[in-house]
Order: C-alpha cells, then structure tokens, then sequence
C-alpha cells in the first residue's frame, strides 16, 4: 500500500507562467543572504544567479567548468566561483568541505546543474551518468553541507516534465542489463530529483528547512546541446536552423522564476515537499505522459524513502544517520 501523497494543490501564487525573475523577486529583502546555485553560469543557473546577485545575496557558483564561469559571471557582483563537477563523488567532497570549513552559512541550496538526453556514459562506480549527475551528485551534495544550512533555509531541485519518461526502474537504474534510452534516463534521473526533494524535507521538518521541486519549463538553453538539429525540429521545438519556433517556450528570464520563486516566497512557507511548475503548487498529471502536472510516482512518499535509501547505500552518504545538525 502507498504511502501518502503530497496534496498537490495550487496556492494562487498570482504569478504564471510568464512571469520573470524580476516579478517574483520583487518587493522581497534578500540581502545577506547566502545561496549556492549548482551550474550557476549557465542556461538558467545564470539567469538565477544573476537575479540573486543582483538582489544583493552572495552567490557560490559551483562550476563544473571554472574558466567558462569565469567568463560568463565576469564583473557580477556577490558572486564568487568553485569547482564542482557532479558526477566525481571526490569533486562534490572538495567542494562540500570548502564550504563547511569556511564557516559560511547557507540561506538557499539550489540544485541546478544537470545534463538531459546524452549519450550513454558511465561515471562513478558504473554509475549510468544521468542519474549519477543529476541525482546522485546533488544528494551527496545537500548531505555534506547540511551542517552549515540556516534555520528556515529552501533546497531546491530543478527536475522537469521530462520525469513523465519514467519512474525509477528499480530492477535496472543503470541499464546494466537494458539498452540505454537516453530519454527515459532522463525522465529517471528527474523522477529522482522530486523524490529526492520529497525525502529531504520530511527529514528537514525539525530542522525549520524545506525542500522543493520544479518543472522550469521549455526552455532553449545548452541542455539541449546533446540534440540535434533535426530531433529539435521533429519535436516542433525549433525550426531547421535551431531558432525556436514552439510558442510554450519560455524566455531564461520566465524558466528560472519558478525556481527563485520556490527559493523565496513567503507563501511556500510550511508547504515543503511540493513539486511546483510555473510559479505555482502543480496538479497532479491526469496520465503519465501528458508532460502536464506531476506524476504520483514522483511525489510518493514510500519511493522517496526507497530512493534514499538506495542513495545512501550507493554513496555510504546519509547526513541523518552519521551526524546530527547543531
């Protein structure tokens, strides 16, 4: 028998899905405030940083590239750089020990980075590589730093509409036994980023801090950089020079509000654990598939627990069962 769902029930935000960065940041006092984004140089890890910034929060940008980050966040203000490369466990701990040593305090974590639709790769202790970067590299992530994140602080995590591909398959996460297909990894892969959130937040609840997830929606970023021309334009997305053509596609500007909205507004307070599209609470999917709402297999409170877990056991990482907060 299932364990209980979230309640799946819109909050009315006033905001949609045309909101920008701007308007959902509006009128709130940020500054002080410390927030790590994950591939925050990038696609809407920039747009997020950027907003943050410019609010006047201190923004650490893990960056899988250092010299790009470099680049594109030349001159921002509040923002300072780190390595971090997901999918090597060792890079995540360099990175994690930074941060606890420092002594910083961190008022929002969000998990940004990711990869959608690549070729097989194989990462970690054979892990498949969407699942290690997208999933496995943000658990060990959130788990080394919990120490230092604040009362009242938000872990959000950037899933996608992509998880209606698939539910974890649990009898073969990492197609040893299955060929690869590279979309229903990916639908994996953000299947377990809403778990992930679910889960963390049940444990977070007596710490005074939430988690959430999110759809951002189409948007064209360098996430797609592992498609062609011709599967963006088969898809109705773009045209056969690349320029987008669907008229569902959001500006950066619109994808990442959902995000920033889940890390700051007053109205999410209590409400941790949602899964969120559109700067609003999601429905629930009529059907797996529709790519519309959340699907119940990703806010099951049952395989939240499952997939911790295995995460732990996979990571030997569990910031609940080897270490308390202070």
């Amino acid at each position: 028998m299932k364990k209980h769902l979230r309640n799946q029930t819109p909050i009315n935000s006033q905001f949609n899905a045309s909101s920008t960065t701007a308007e959902v940041l509006h009128g709130l006092i940020l500054r002080d405030k410390t927030a790590i984004v994950t591939g925050g140089y990038s696609g809407l890890g920039f747009e997020t940083t950027q907003a943050l910034a410019l609010s006047g929060v201190s923004v650490i940008v893990g960056a899988r590239n250092v010299l790009a980050a470099q680049e594109k966040l030349a001159g921002m203000p509040n923002v300072v750089i780190k390595p971090l490369d997901l999918s090597d466990l060792d890079s995540v701990k360099e990175f994690s020990d930074g941060i606890v040593n420092s002594g910083i305090r961190v008022d929002m974590l969000i998990c940004n980075a990711g990869i959608m639709a690549c070729p097989e790769q194989r990462v970690g202790k054979d892990w498949e590589s969407q699942f290690a970067t997208n999933h496995i590299g943000h658990y060990a992530l959130t788990n080394l730093i919990w120490s230092t994140l604040k009362p009242g602080a938000r872990i959000v995590c950037v899933s996608s509409a992509g998880h209606h591909n698939s539910c974890i398959r649990w009898d073969d996460i990492h197609f040893h036994r299955s060929p690869y297909d590279k979309w229903i990894a990916y639908g994996q892969s953000k299947t377990a980023n809403a778990l992930f959130a679910l889960q963390l937040n049940e444990y977070g609840k007596k710490f005074d801090i939430q988690a959430f997830s999110l759809h951002p929606g189409k948007i064209r970023t360098p996430l797609q950089r592992h498609l062609s021309i011709e599967e963006m334009y088969d898809a109705g997305w773009t045209d056969m020079k690349g320029n987008v053509i669907d008229p569902t596609f959001k500006t950066l500007e619109q994808g990442a509000a959902t995000q920033l909205w889940a890390a700051t507004s007053p109205k999410l307070k209590s409400l941790g654990g949602l899964y969120l599209e559109d700067c609003e609470v999601a429905s629930p999917a009529e059907s797996q598939g529709t790519f519309v709402g959340v699907c119940d297999f990703a806010v099951d409170l049952g395989e939240a627990q499952k997939l911790w877990d295995y995460t732990a056991k996979l990571t030997h990482i569990d910031a609940f069962k080897i270490s308390s907060k202070p």
